[in-house]
């Protein structure tokens, strides 16, 4: 188990950038797989991106493909989500998530057994 700390959210204006934290406690964490989520306004969980164990191999939704990056530290136990170039759709409650998962699993919520309490990002337009 690890437990995971979002931060790093905010009010950020259309076209601007935001990069999202998530810190990890516990020694397993570079065992994890890492997510991240979001639920806007009215709108179930989706998927956002993810990142392997390793960090050799990431995938993102299509909506943020080019404009965000997933990375991670795992001598710090940390993972990030760089947001470029935002967009008012992207607001939402991030959340970041941590499981033993790969492949096209790692784009399926359920597949997640550790998360974060999630943290506000809202794009102005």
């Amino acid at each position: 188990q690890v437990q995971l700390v979002e931060s790093g959210g905010g009010l950020v204006q259309t076209g601007g950038s935001l990069r999202l934290s998530c810190a990890a406690s516990g020694r397993t964490f570079s065992s994890y797989s890492m997510g991240w989520f979001r639920q806007g306004p009215g709108k179930e969980r989706e998927f956002v991106s993810a990142i392997t164990w390793t960090g050799g191999s990431t995938v993102y939704t299509d909506s943020v493909k080019g404009r965000f990056t997933i990375s991670r530290d795992n001598v710090k136990n940390m993972a990030y989500l760089q947001m470029n170039s935002v967009r008012p759709e992207d607001t939402a409650v991030y959340y970041c998530a941590a499981g033993r998962v790969a492949g096209t699993a790692m784009t399926q919520a359920r597949f997640y057994d550790n998360w974060g309490q999630g943290i506000q990002v809202t794009v102005s337009s």
